[in-house]
């Protein structure tokens, strides 16, 4: 028999709610995949729910309230007014920062942006400033944003992999100086051990995964998690079966991105050219642009 993860109904939100599924589904005498079948979704879904590891979607909200009518409704209560509880992330994107926290190796695909783990504070704040009907104190999110990067600097840091398409280094987000900052802080971060970013460069033109983002994260012990990004809102995909197509994606993709060392190069080439439009008479300084991005790569290039 596998042992039951014990809960802590007060710790979170999906906690409490995870309780109180197994607390029902133990008291009719239901089985995990009795009840995946009424959501629908597999018995190990149910079993993450239960466990505070992944959050409901409503239709397993409303199949509890199916399932369990002595509830009166509750689930499907419960589920409703937790969406507007306060928070600095979104409910659809909690259950994806608990994975990250947990992860051993992360790897991202981002075809738009500079993936939330690698930006500056100054890239961070346009973005969430250009959201035109974002909710929230920009402050707070900008806080949890950074203290999501807090992993990379732990003592056992993941294994991050990031791959980006090249236009994402000549898209302007917050103007040239926020851009130069923010390709020398990528430049700095790629020459840390656990770090690897490639980019896809544009003469690679189609190829699978432009759609949109996506990453995949391991941890030990357990099966895949995949986080998947759309024009609205994101997911994250506990399912085994898209979590692999997911990272097999992600390694298709590399096939198509320059070296480490060329990624690098790159990169600090494009960050001279945002650096050059900041000189006087362009509008800025770019003095400080030049030696952390190029030190970087030196360190980059001498262990390779």
């Amino acid at each position: 028999m596998p042992k039951i993860r014990e809960l802590d109904p007060g710790a979170s939100p999906l906690h409490f709610f995870g309780a109180e599924v197994r607390q029902a589904r133990a008291a009719a005498g239901m089985t995990l995949a009795a009840l995946g079948a009424l959501v629908p979704c597999d018995a190990s879904t149910v079993s993450r729910v239960e466990a505070g590891l992944a959050e409901p979607a409503e239709r397993f909200a409303a199949a509890c309230d199916e399932a369990f009518p002595q509830m009166n409704g509750w689930f499907t209560r419960f589920w409703a007014g937790s969406q507007r509880w306060a928070g600095p992330h979104p409910p659809w994107f909690r259950d994806w920062v608990a994975i990250e926290q947990r992860a051993g190796e992360i790897r991202w695909w981002e075809p738009l942006l500079i993936p939330g783990l690698l930006q500056t504070p100054s890239y961070a704040r346009a973005i969430f400033a250009s959201w035109r009907r974002g909710d929230g104190d920009i402050d707070a999110k900008l806080a949890a944003r950074l203290a999501r990067q807090g992993i990379l600097d732990r003592d056992d840091p993941p294994d991050l992999r990031v791959l980006l398409e090249e236009p994402v280094l000549h898209s302007c987000v917050g103007g040239a100086a926020v851009m130069a900052a923010q390709l020398e802080h990528l430049a700095v971060l790629g020459a840390r051990p656990n770090v690897t970013i490639q980019v896809v460069p544009a003469a690679a033109g189609a190829y699978a995964g432009r759609s949109g983002a996506f990453a995949v994260a391991t941890i030990a012990g357990e099966p895949q998690a995949a986080y998947l990004e759309t024009g609205v809102r994101g997911m994250t995909v506990l399912e085994a079966g898209l979590a692999g197509q997911a990272a097999t994606m992600f390694d298709d993709l590399r096939d198509e991105a320059l070296s480490r060392t060329r990624s690098l190069e790159l990169i600090t080439e494009v960050a001279h050219e945002w650096a050059h439009q900041t000189m006087p008479g362009n509008g800025g300084n770019p003095a400080a642009a030049e030696p952390t991005a190029a030190a970087a790569l030196r360190s980059v290039a001498a262990r390779a």
